[in-house]
């Protein structure tokens, strides 16, 4: 591979590469140094050898961003900010950033609430959450990275993702002081949609219409109609762009959410179907004295990838 064609490869990678970085430093610089260290390497090495180009530079940035926390103990970090900014106008965390076009891209990467609870992690639970959880890397590509077995990358994974389970919902709570939900409606809101998810498995049509306000919409993205109009064959229901009112909601979830999970979606509750655990269509939800009003699927790949996902387990 030539030098431009190297080149031109490693900018196909460079949104993921990104969001890797930024989403282990929270620091959209710190991510630009940790990128421009992983095409040195790249540069260096070559591509010979490398049957899974992809894998390797993952596996390269996270194994940078690694060593980048680890230095941070040697020297002072500036805390992160407590506040958090209304969804109107996202910042990140570099305050210093005077671009806002690239302020808002970084925002789409990575929400503040998110990046508050990852930083609560040590690096390596840091490490094997973001690269396992959020970037669907396989234990068996982390474990090298962090020095460790497969099993104890595993382990690793598994105790960031219980504290940020544990977390998310604080850190998100801190959202009411700009509009947000409390910590008390949080609770609600997860209350109700894991009784609605309840309901919807078991066919409970009394109980749905019971949970779904009057005038509940449910909303579908253009990926997830074309998903179910090609697996209509498959006994698939097929989906409308939007559906209006209790019983029409109810009926289309009636007998579904069989693979559903209760999730923190962007800091809000919602559910999320994940098998393997990796969120593949997220159902944002809006809660309303105590019913659902609003529903929006999301099954396009991008936008699913945009957004910050924790898989609960049942409360």
């Amino acid at each position: 591979m030539t030098p431009d064609e190297l080149a031109s490869v490693f900018e196909q990678h460079r949104p993921r590469l990104r969001a890797v970085a930024y989403r282990m430093l929270g620091n959209p610089d710190d991510a630009d140094d940790a990128l421009q260290e992983t095409w040195l390497r790249l540069n260096r090495t070559g591509s010979a050898g490398i049957d899974n180009l992809a894998g390797w530079l993952t596996t390269v940035t996270g194994r940078i961003c690694l060593d980048m926390l680890r230095s941070r103990s040697t020297r002072r970090e500036d805390p992160l900010p407590t506040g958090l900014p209304d969804d109107s106008a996202p910042e990140i965390l570099d305050d210093d950033t005077p671009d806002p076009a690239r302020q808002a891209e970084l925002a789409d990467i990575v929400g503040l609430a998110m990046q508050i609870v990852l930083e609560s992690l040590d690096p390596a639970e840091r490490l094997a959450f973001v690269l396992h959880d959020l970037f669907a890397v396989p234990y068996e590509q982390i474990a090298p990275v962090l020095g460790r077995s497969v099993a104890a990358a595993r382990q690793l994974a598994s105790r960031g993702r219980r504290r940020v389970q544990s977390d998310a919902a604080v850190a998100g709570a801190t959202r009411a002081d700009a509009g947000g939900r409390s910590a008390a409606e949080t609770r609600t809101d997860r209350q109700v949609v894991e009784a609605f998810l309840e309901a919807s498995r078991t066919g409970d049509l009394a109980g749905l219409l019971a949970l779904l306000a009057p005038e509940v919409v449910l909303r579908t993205d253009q990926a997830a109609l074309e998903a179910a109009a090609a697996n209509a064959d498959r006994g698939a229901p097929l989906l409308a762009r939007e559906v209006r009112g209790a019983a029409a909601v109810a009926e289309a979830f009636r007998g579904r959410a069989k693979l559903a999970v209760p999730a923190l979606i962007d800091g809000s509750v919602g559910f999320a179907g994940a098998p393997g655990g990796i969120p593949r269509f997220v159902f944002t939800v809006v809660v309303h004295e105590g019913r659902v009003a609003a529903i929006d699927l999301t099954a396009d790949p991008a936008a699913v990838a945009g957004m910050h996902v924790v898989l609960l387990d049942p409360s």
